[in-house]
C-alpha cells in the first residue's frame, strides 16, 4: 500500500492506494461517530456491498442503492440518500461512505455537505477513473439538464480508499474511460509521466495491475499538489479540465450516459490539442503523439457526427469556466504544461470544431 496526502490544513486527509484495502484499520480512524450509511448502487452492490459491510461491524450500519449510471446523477437521487438519512435517523456524527465510480462519489459528497449542514464522507472509488480524478480534491455535484455539474459543493472527504483489486472486475470501456484522466495528468503538468504512459500504454490497456498502481499513485500524486495549491479553482486547479469543456458539451448533447465521461474527455482533449496547434503552441509531431495515445487507450477521438458546431457553442457558453460572457478554455502551452485563455480567435475555434466533425465522417 502507498499513502498520499492531500494537504488542505486541517482539512488535509490520506488517500490510500493498494490491494485488498477493505479492512477496518482504514475506515475506522476516519469515522467519528457511531453511524455509517453507505452508498453504492445496483451495479457495484451485488460486488462490493457486503464485503464493507464486513469491516463495519463496530458501527451502526445502514445503506442506500441507487440506479447506476450518469443518466442518475440528479437531485431526485441525492434526495434518496437524504430520505435514507432521515429514516434511519442518522444525526451529525454520521459519516457517508461512497462505494461506487464518480457519479456515487459526487453524489455523496453532495449530499454529505449539505445533510444538516455537512457531515463527514468517505471515497471508495471502484473505477479506474475515479481512483484517479473524481475522488480526490472535493468537488460534489449533480448535473441539470442543461449543464453537466452545474449544482454542486466543495466538501472534502476524510479518506480516500483505492483498492486496486476492484479494478478486476472492471469492463473494457470503463478501464478507457479512467485512462483518458490519466493521459490528461501528463499532458497539463507532467511530460516525462506522459512519455511513461506511452512506453506503457499496452500493459495499462490489458488491465497490468502493477502498471495501473503506478499510473494510480502519480495521477493522485499530481492531483493532491495541485488541490494543495488551489483548492477553489480560481488559478491551476482549472488545469484539470483539459478536454471537458468540448467534453461536457457532447455528454449534455447526448444524453448523460450515451457517452461515458472518459470517452468524452478524450475526444475533447483531442479537440483541445487541435486548437493548442491551430494557436502555434503545438507542433504536428505533438498533436499525432496525443492522438495515438488516446486510440491506444481505446478512446474516441472525435465528438458525434450528428453534433454540429453551433451546438458545441451553445453548450460551451454554459461551461463553469465562463466568466463576464467569456469563453475561457484549458489548452496546451505543450505537453505537460497546460493554459486558461479565453484569448483565441473565434474563427479558430470554429475550424477545431468543423475539424473535429470531418474527422468523424472518415
Amino acid at each position: 500500500m502507498q499513502t498520499l496526502t492531500v494537504d488542505l490544513g486541517e482539512r488535509s486527509y490520506p488517500i490510500y492506494i493498494g490491494s485488498e484495502l477493505f479492512t477496518p484499520e482504514h475506515f475506522q480512524p476516519h469515522i467519528a461517530g457511531r453511524q455509517v450509511m453507505i452508498v453504492t448502487n445496483d451495479r457495484v452492490a451485488p460486488l462490493y456491498l457486503q464485503r464493507l459491510k464486513a469491516q463495519l461491524s463496530h458501527f451502526q450500519v445502514s445503506e442506500v442503492i441507487l440506479p447506476d449510471g450518469e443518466a442518475y446523477k440528479t437531485l431526485a437521487q441525492v434526495n434518496q440518500i437524504f430520505d435514507a438519512l432521515l429514516q434511519a435517523r442518522h444525526n451529525r456524527t454520521t459519516t457517508l461512505i461512497a462505494l461506487g465510480g464518480g457519479v456515487i462519489g459526487d453524489m455523496t459528497g453532495f449530499a454529505a455537505a449539505c445533510y444538516q449542514r455537512g457531515v463527514d464522507f468517505i471515497q471508495v472509488p471502484t473505477t479506474l477513473l475515479s481512483q484517479v480524478d473524481s475522488s480526490v480534491g472535493g468537488k460534489t455535484g449533480v448535473n441539470h439538464p442543461l449543464g453537466k455539474n452545474m449544482i454542486g459543493a466543495f466538501h472534502q472527504p476524510r479518506a480516500v480508499i483505492a483498492d486496486t483489486q476492484v479494478l478486476k472486475t472492471l469492463p473494457k470501456a470503463e478501464l478507457s474511460a479512467g485512462l483518458a484522466e490519466v493521459i490528461k495528468y501528463g499532458l497539463i503538468y507532467d511530460a516525462d509521466f506522459f512519455a511513461w504512459l506511452e512506453a506503457h500504454m499496452d500493459g495499462l490497456y490489458q488491465g497490468d495491475s502493477a502498471l495501473l498502481a503506478q499510473a494510480i499513485y502519480r495521477s493522485c500524486e499530481i492531483k493532491a499538489e495541485v488541490v494543495a495549491q488551489d483548492e477553489r479553482e480560481s488559478g491551476i486547479r482549472a488545469w484539470l479540465n483539459l478536454g471537458h469543456t468540448f467534453g461536457h458539451a457532447i455528454e449534455t448533447d447526448a444524453g448523460y450516459g450515451a457517452w461515458l465521461h472518459g470517452e468524452a474527455v478524450g475526444a475533447g482533449t483531442m479537440m483541445a490539442a487541435d486548437l493548442s496547434a491551430r494557436l502555434g503552441w503545438l507542433n504536428a509531431q505533438d498533436v499525432e503523439r496525443i492522438r495515438t495515445l488516446l486510440q491506444r487507450a481505446g478512446l474516441p477521438i472525435c465528438p458525434p457526427l450528428e453534433m454540429p458546431p453551433q451546438r458545441f457553442l451553445e453548450l460551451m457558453a454554459v461551461d463553469k469556466k465562463v466568466l463576464d460572457g467569456q469563453l475561457r478554455l484549458v489548452l496546451l502551452k505543450k505537453i505537460g504544461e497546460a493554459t486558461v485563455t479565453s484569448d483565441f480567435p473565434q474563427a479558430l475555434l470554429m475550424q477545431t470544431l468543423e475539424a473535429g466533425q470531418a474527422l468523424g465522417k472518415l
